[in-house]
C-alpha cells in the first residue's frame, strides 16, 4: 500500500500557549483540551516555536520541586521544535523521531505549524 505522508496522519488541532504563561495554566489547558503536549508561541515573526508535554512538566517541575504557579512556559519548554513538511512519509517521520529521541514532530507548511504527528498516530496505521 502507498506510504502515507504526515498531512494524511496529523491531528490537526495544535494547542498553543504564550510562553510567559506559568506552567499551572499549561496544566489546566492541557486538561481542558485533553491533549498531553502544547505549541509554545513564538515571541515574534523571527523567533521559533517552543514545546512543551507532560512529561517535561513531571520532570523539570514536579519531580524537582518547584511551584507550577511560579514556573514559566519557556523555562522548561523545547525549542527549536523540530518540524517535518505535510508530505513528509511516515517512515522519515518515524526515522526522524527514532534518530531524536522524541515521540512527536510537529507538521510546518512554509508558515505555520498545521498539525502534529505522535508515534502513537504512525503506530496506528501501521
Amino acid at each position: 500500500k502507498a506510504m502515507r505522508t504526515a498531512a494524511e496522519v496529523m491531528t490537526k488541532h495544535v494547542v498553543d500557549i504564550e510562553p510567559t504563561a506559568t506552567v499551572a495554566e499549561a496544566i489546566d489547558k492541557m486538561k481542558q483540551w485533553n491533549v498531553s503536549s502544547l505549541l509554545v508561541q513564538r515571541k515574534s515573526q523571527t523567533d521559533t516555536w517552543g514545546f512543551m508535554t507532560q512529561t517535561d512538566i513531571i520532570e523539570k517541575v514536579i519531580a524537582a520541586g518547584r511551584d507550577p504557579e511560579s514556573v514559566q512556559v519557556h523555562e522548561i519548554m523545547t525549542k527549536p521544535v523540530i518540524t517535518v513538511p505535510p508530505s513528509c512519509s511516515l517512515q522519515d517521520c518515524a526515522a526522524l523521531m527514532a534518530r531524536a529521541d522524541i515521540r512527536r514532530v510537529l507538521v510546518f507548511d512554509g508558515q505555520d505549524i498545521v498539525g502534529i504527528v505522535s508515534s502513537s498516530d504512525i503506530f496506528n496505521v501501521t
